[in-house]
């Protein structure tokens, strides 16, 4: 794929599907955000770190799609190249748990529960789609070279120091 296509393709992807999990859908929860902010201080910082830091991490990994993998993260568009840079050299799943980061954020930012419990149910449909698709996906289309990946580094907790590939 073409980096134009791919930066495209990549974008598109990232407004319809992590704009409506973490965006459009807690908007609802909420009431469009009519909730107030935590009367906990501590909440409303730890909320607004959790939310900016998956906001940062979830735009640089859909940027290694498109550059370092030239392809997209949709299935229907997928990528060239196994995307191991960046982020990925400590997680394997940056995109999810960037997406996770930004919902429980937002929970504690307004101090909702229903953020909480709508995170937890995200949680579980990301695990099993990684588990039942992407991984064995993965294994099928790189071969040797994911499982290697796969093997140094993990997919949900971040290694505290980056992975470097042979």
């Amino acid at each position: 794929m073409r980096k134009p296509s791919a930066i495209a393709g990549s974008a598109a992807f990232l407004i319809l599907v992590p704009g409506v999990v973490a965006g459009l859908v807690p908007w609802f929860l909420t009431n469009g955000y009519g909730l107030p902010l935590s009367s906990s201080a501590a909440m409303v910082a730890a909320g607004s770190i959790l939310i900016l830091g998956g906001f940062a991490v979830l735009l640089h990994s859909f940027a290694r799609f498109a550059f370092e993998g030239a392809g997209t993260p949709a299935p229907i568009a997928p990528t060239e190249r196994l995307v191991v840079g960046g982020a990925y050299r400590y997680v394997r799943n940056p995109m999810y748990v960037a997406v996770l980061s930004i919902i429980f954020g937002q929970a504690l930012l307004f101090a909702d529960g229903s953020l909480v419990i709508y995170a937890c149910a995200v949680a579980v449909t990301v695990f099993t789609f990684v588990k039942l698709y992407e991984e064995p996906t993965l294994a099928r289309r790189y071969g040797h070279e994911y499982e290697a990946y796969r093997r140094a580094v993990p997919g949900w907790v971040p290694r505290l120091t980056p992975w470097k590939s042979a």
